[in-house]
């Protein structure tokens, strides 16, 4: 007698381990049959295999942005290296890599998908060897060219293109649950970069020098934790085969107004972050010569750490803050304080007071950090809810797919702020002053509370929009 057994049911303890995708460990570190979203994979495997690759990602994109800031710090130091540009010539040098790292975020979104996450991190560490080389030849020569050190200030733009592929790879691994507190990790811990560089670099040329300004240290130092990076990638991290690229939601959510009404309120606060941090060394030693020895000139460019700190610290509490009372009234709240900061800080100048600038900047910083995680919030509700996409009806997964390829849009249209305020600040230096463009970045201010408020906050739109 045979047994039919095509109609066999899964008993209670098969059925749950039949529903769970088997990962499927492929040569090149790549995995397969990657599913977060399945809490069964995720609790048996997932989580600890995801936590794995952020931190090696967090490490990277940590670099990335060590080296994006190198230039800001490295040419206030160049007249005591012996260098004579001038002022126009040093900020070109400061806001190149902000020009260069900004334009790199749009295809460095798509490299994850083309070559793994792991495999592109592992290039994309090893092309941070080339700008730290590079500026510490450059700047081992007073005779260096101009056209050649900016040729290396613009590679260092390598480190800010990091960030997008770093944030795209982490999103791959991490389920929607839980992909918000991982992308803010990733975020801040490369933030935190600027903050670190700024804090060493002064005291690795100067003080650690034993007396000289020995500049190529500012781009030796971190070839080793460069190396260490790439090699942590590739030993540790992992491909996905499930990671694909999304071009057509790109072009997409091009077409949506709202990205450009929010990339534009980005500049305003990331721009102002990485700016900001770019030339705070610069003017710090502009307003306040009479820090002239050089160990104590080095400490007190140390302290420009604070800012990007500070800045750091504060996104990720903007965006929790933004869940609470809504991520366009903190936006409007981050542009006031912002634009009343910043005219603090004019009307004291004539004080000379260097703790007095320092403090007023700190809160400036503080203020633009709220304003970025405040924005970043406000994104994927917008796509949610008042999109073209949403209001014509489509489903919540294109509205979520459209959202994700317009936080890549948005960071790199957000980093061009990198360059614009050294620029403005640049322009405003041939009238003898800064002033004017201080005021300028006022009016910007007030300019984008408005937008902010009259697209998302005024009571007509507050009534279609909902809680922005």
């Amino acid at each position: 007698m045979t047994v039919d057994r095509s109609t066999e049911i899964l008993t209670t303890e098969q059925a749950p381990t039949a529903l769970v995708p088997e990962l499927e460990h492929r040569p090149g570190r790549w995995i397969a049959n990657w599913d977060a979203e399945n809490k069964e994979q995720w609790e048996a495997a997932g989580r600890s295999i995801a936590k794995r690759n952020l931190y090696w990602s967090i490490f990277a994109e940590f670099l990335g942005f060590v080296v994006w800031q190198l230039w800001s710090i490295v040419v206030v130091q160049l007249p005591a290296a012996g260098f004579k540009f001038d002022t126009n010539q040093i900020f070109w040098l400061i806001s190149i890599p902000s020009l260069v790292g900004a334009t790199l975020r749009i295809p460095y979104t798509f490299m994850v998908p083309r070559f793994g996450g792991r495999n592109w991190t592992i290039v994309s560490a090893l092309l941070l060897l080339i700008p730290t080389a590079g500026l510490a030849l450059c700047v081992s020569n007073p005779g260096t060219p101009f056209g050649v050190m900016l040729l290396v200030a613009g590679l260092a733009g390598f480190g800010g293109g990091n960030f997008a592929s770093s944030m795209a790879n982490i999103t791959f691994f991490y389920p929607a649950r839980e992909k918000g507190w991982a992308l803010g990790l990733n975020a801040a811990g490369g933030n935190l970069g600027a903050a670190v560089a700024q804090l060493v670099v002064p005291i690795a040329v100067t003080v650690l020098a034993a007396g000289t300004v020995n500049l190529p240290m500012a781009g030796l130092i971190w070839i080793p934790l460069i190396l260490v990076a790439a090699f942590g990638a590739w030993k540790y991290m992992n491909n996905l085969t499930s990671a694909k690229g999304d071009v057509a939601g790109s072009i997409a959510a091009l077409k949506e107004p709202h990205l450009w009404v929010m990339a534009f309120l980005y500049i305003g606060t990331f721009g102002s972050f990485i700016g900001f941090s770019g030339v705070f060394p610069k003017l710090i030693k502009d307003y306040f010569p009479a820090f002239s020895s050089m160990h104590l000139g080095a400490v007190v460019l140390s302290l420009a750490f604070l800012g990007p700190l500070v800045g750091s610290l504060a996104r990720p509490y903007g965006g929790r803050m933004a869940d609470r009372m809504g991520g366009a009234r903190m936006t409007v709240t981050a542009f006031a304080a912002m634009a009343v900061i910043t005219l603090t800080m004019i009307w004291t100048l004539p004080l000379k007071n260097f703790w007095l600038f320092l403090v007023l900047f700190l809160f400036l910083f503080t203020a633009s950090g709220f304003g970025n995680g405040a924005t970043y919030r406000m994104i994927p509700v917008i796509f949610a809810t008042s999109s073209r996409a949403a209001l014509s009806g489509a489903k919540p997964a294109e509205t979520a797919r459209l959202a994700a390829s317009s936080l890549g849009l948005i960071s790199a249209i957000g980093a061009y702020g990198g360059f614009v305020i050294p620029q403005v600040l640049n322009a405003s230096s041939a009238s003898g002053s800064y002033t004017p463009a201080f005021y300028g970045f006022v009016g910007a201010y007030v300019l984008m509370l408005i937008v902010c408020w009259a697209c998302y906050l005024r009571k007509a739109n507050r009534n279609a929009m909902g809680h922005i």
